[in-house]
């Protein structure tokens, strides 16, 4: 059940004509009252006999009635109340209750006798609008203060009462959402989003890894996007407004939105933050490139995911900002087949980046420093080692999203957390799209491997790991975990100490399939290409076979000085 507060308006007969009539796309249908102040209000809808300005005069008599020169000119509430997708449809009956309930809640008729007149319009099945007249019966101003936290608040009880979709509370921190008008308008033009919206994500990105207001101002006129500086006399900057070239008013100018309209993080003040204790670094050269720069940001998540998990909540509000621009950066240099997902990781991930807990800038500096080493790699390939690296740091991303779900759900961020969540589900599937090619090539490696050579990496998972060994042996991804092992212990590592070092860090219980997400631990653990094929064939063939490991640690040490002679 969502509440909307619209602004207020001037003209109660202007909104009633909207609300009775076909609407904008002849979406209307069956526009009629399911409820008002006294229940007794004309309902031009369904009776013949009555007009809108038979309404609209009945709802502002009180303003008449007050002397000329006091009369407010904004005098008209508009709010909409609509049931979420997949609620059952409700009767006329339910939404005058729900209404009454909104409309006491408020504050706009609390029930004392001399409230504001109003009225309750249905047009749709899942909606209804309220209107009403901002002055009492008794002439006084209404104390509708905050109305759109009360109506929230009224919203999440009538979800309860009703066996409703329980939308997540909030907490104020959400970016404003697209106006009607906003969607209407992008509705006309054939677009997807508000204008709103795509500034919203343009912004982001251009603002992802950045380490000074040039070079964000510069990103900006790069994405083709309309920007003014406010400044103060002395030159300084104190804020921008941005524009899509092609979004036009009436009079033909663009339209422009501050950066605090878009999200709250992205009001100029709230940018400079991200600067703080950031200075800027050069792109060190293991960083440098698409894949070098993948590979360098998976290390900063993997350090990234224990400070979320253990972190003070300074540092982890810090964390979790930095991994959006690290996801915005991501979307902005990823190849075509896994944009579509990453866009969507990183869009629900806004919402789970912004909390009352203030982030600590500082702590940030090294997933900060990733998203700049993305955005100056440049884009990536979807196949070799561009290609390999990207399923490997989503593979990790995916596991800060579920930390980050994890701390919002103990902090009681419930918003946070289901944003987290899904932007962990379409990482989730990001990852398919990724891996499909790099881990085939393991899993046929994997196939070829000698018997003996499968009996002893399956000793190593067994001993390193008791509790799971069974169930990872049995999954279809084990012949590219093998092949994996094989290519470790050929460069010298101990299988052993490296699995037992990659299932420490962190818990497995939310993956998948874990021995895909040990695949990639491993690759970044032991420094192997994450594109398989650039491994060393003669990794997948062994002529001695050790004696598995015993359960000492004197065993893990020869079993690993064994390896190394290998």
């Amino acid at each position: 059940m969502i509440p909307s507060i619209q602004k207020q308006g001037t003209s109660t007969a202007g909104l009633l004509a909207y609300l009775f009539g076909a609407g904008r796309s002849e979406e209307h249908v069956d526009p009629h009252l399911v409820a008002s102040f006294d229940g007794l209000a004309p309902d031009p809808g369904r009776d013949p006999g009555a007009t809108e300005e038979d309404l609209q005069q009945l709802l502002d008599e009180p303003l008449h009635l007050l002397p000329a020169g006091t009369r407010p000119d904004k005098h008209v509430w508009h709010a909409s109340v609509r049931s979420a997708p997949g609620d059952r449809t409700l009767t006329d009956d339910e939404w005058a209750d729900i209404a009454r309930r909104v409309i006491a809640a408020t504050g706009i008729d609390p029930g004392d006798g001399a409230g504001c007149r109003w009225a309750a319009v249905r047009h749709a099945e899942d909606h209804i609008h309220l209107i009403a007249t901002l002055v009492r019966e008794d002439g006084r101003k209404p104390d509708h203060h905050r109305s759109g936290q009360r109506a929230q608040n009224e919203c999440r009880r009538i979800e309860a009462d009703y066996d409703l979709y329980r939308v997540a509370p909030g907490d104020g921190t959400a970016a404003k959402r697209p106006t009607s008008a906003e969607r209407h308008k992008a509705q006309s033009l054939g677009r997807d989003r508000t204008t709103r919206e795509e500034l919203r994500e343009s912004v982001r990105q251009a603002a992802a890894g950045t380490a000074s207001e040039t070079e964000f101002f510069d990103r900006l006129a790069s994405a083709s996007l309309l920007v003014r500086r406010r400044t103060a006399p002395s030159g300084d900057t104190l804020g921008y407004t941005v524009a899509l070239p092609g979004d036009r008013n009436k009079e033909g100018a663009p339209v422009y939105y501050s950066g605090s309209k878009l999200a709250p993080d992205l009001s100029l003040p709230r940018i400079r933050e991200r600067w703080t204790g950031s200075p800027t670094q050069p792109i060190p050269a293991q960083a440098s490139g698409p894949a070098g720069a993948r590979r360098h940001a998976t290390g900063a998540v993997w350090q990234a995911v224990p400070l979320i998990d253990h972190g003070d909540d300074g540092t982890v509000a810090a964390q979790i900002a930095a991994a959006g621009e690290v996801l915005d950066a991501l979307v902005e240099t990823s190849p075509a087949g896994t944009r579509h997902q990453l866009r969507q990781a990183a869009m629900a991930f806004e919402r789970a980046a912004r909390s009352h807990v203030r982030a600590e800038r500082g702590h940030d500096r090294t997933l900060r420093q990733a998203a700049r080493n993305l955005i100056h790699g440049g884009p990536a390939l979807c196949r070799g080692e561009d290609g390999a690296t990207a399923a490997m740091l989503i593979d990790m991303a995916f596991f800060l999203a579920t930390a980050a779900a994890n701390w919002h759900a103990r902090k009681n961020h419930a918003q946070q957390a289901v944003a987290a969540l899904q932007a962990a589900e379409h990482l989730r599937a990001a990852y398919r799209t990724a891996s499909a090619q790099p881990m085939a090539v393991l899993q046929q490696r994997g196939h070829r491997m000698s018997r003996p050579l499968q009996r002893q990496h399956a000793a190593a998972l067994r001993h390193a790991v008791p509790d799971l060994a069974e169930q990872i042996l049995a999954e279809p991804g084990w012949p590219a975990l093998a092949a994996t092992l094989a290519d470790a212990q050929a460069a010298g590592h101990s299988p052993v100490d490296l699995l037992t070092e990659a299932t420490q860090r962190r818990e497995l219980g939310s993956a998948t399939s874990i021995s895909d997400v040990l695949v990639w631990r491993l690759r970044r653990l032991a420094q192997l290409p994450a594109d398989p094929a650039a491994a060393r064939p003669q990794a997948v063939r062994a002529h001695k076979v050790p004696a598995p490991p015993s359960t000492t640690q004197t065993a893990i040490k020869a079993a690993g000085d064994n390896a190394r002679r290998r």
